[in-house]
């Protein structure tokens, strides 16, 4: 079965079994995918975990009911698998803004969240570029924050985590030297979200020495050691622009749409990593424009 098609089919199994339990096995079993596989290419090609869209999805419909019929919130909260009404009005809120008791009040805006489809087009006069390369064992440093949704998407969170931890971003800087180069590494990966490192790589040196000083080990409690086991990944680029995290997530989707249904591999379940070529220099608008980032997606073979 073409991949796509399997999601496809995925998709329409939630959409038939929205007011009942859904069992992400069944689900993943559409796809004819393992549970983890279908999660990860379902978060890339969607821009949302699976528990996001069945939550999405469910509140839009409850949305709906509640304000084009006469149904009791509590009948529908049980109908879209809330077992008080105050989760369902915590849950309700969230996404629409409102409580579940004002959705019939004249004047209030409830937010749509439509079906997914998945279009299948034909794009010519553009290549991308992959190429498939085993890394060794690394060993980084680094530290983390965990972010909601699914890696290349929701790139508010991304900015806001960069911009706030500057300092230790210099502290990276001062203990590595690397200028160029910086390292994001997504790991536990899972419906409710991911951790994102913000990281740099250890040669050999650091490796044996960082403990001594400052660092994983020593007074800067926030950095973690962060070993990477060896791991084949698929590696591309984006583009060459000034602001290369926005490119990011279309890179991710024609990485699971047109390389991986094509090829003898799978996505692994092994952390992701960007390695961020984004040096700025002040004034020099050719430097600036060069920036990019290489993507690298662990794979296996099916």
């Amino acid at each position: 079965m073409d991949r796509l098609t399997g999601i496809q089919k995925a998709i329409d199994f939630i959409e038939a079994h929205l007011t009942e339990e859904i069992d992400y096995n069944e689900v993943a079993a559409q796809s004819f995918s393992s549970p983890y596989h279908f999660q990860r290419v379902f978060g890339i090609l969607c821009g949302c975990t699976l528990g996001e869209y069945i939550r999405f999805r469910r509140m839009s419909l409850a949305g709906v009911e509640l304000a084009s019929t006469d149904a009791k919130v509590i009948d529908v909260a049980l109908k879209y698998g809330y077992d008080s009404p105050d989760s369902f009005a915590k849950a309700f809120k969230s996404f629409h803004g409102i409580l579940p008791s004002q959705a019939r009040s004249s004047g209030k805006q409830l937010r749509s969240f439509s079906r997914l489809v998945l279009n299948y087009t034909l794009e010519g006069g553009m290549s991308v570029h992959y190429r498939v390369e085993e890394k060794p064992e690394m060993i980084f440093t680094g530290f983390k924050r965990r972010f909601t949704g699914v890696p290349g998407e929701h790139h508010e969170q991304s900015n806001a985590f960069f911009c706030e931890t500057r300092v230790n971003q210099y502290l990276l800087l001062g203990m590595t030297g690397q200028r160029d180069v910086q390292y994001q590494i997504f790991t536990n990966v899972s419906d409710t979200g991911y951790d994102c490192y913000i990281a740099a790589l250890l040669d050999e040196w650091w490796t044996e020495n960082f403990a001594k000083g400052l660092g994983y080990d020593g007074k800067a409690k926030e950095f973690e050691k962060i070993v990477i086991p060896k791991q084949l990944y698929v590696i591309c680029e984006t583009a060459r622009t000034r602001y290369p995290v926005a490119e990011t997530d279309k890179v991710y989707r024609q990485v699971v749409s047109e390389y991986l249904p094509s090829s003898e591999y799978q996505l692994a379940n092994a952390p992701s990593i960007n390695v961020l070529h984004w040096y700025y220099k002040y004034g020099d608008e050719a430097v600036n424009k060069s920036r990019y980032i290489e993507i690298w997606l662990p794979i296996e073979k099916r």
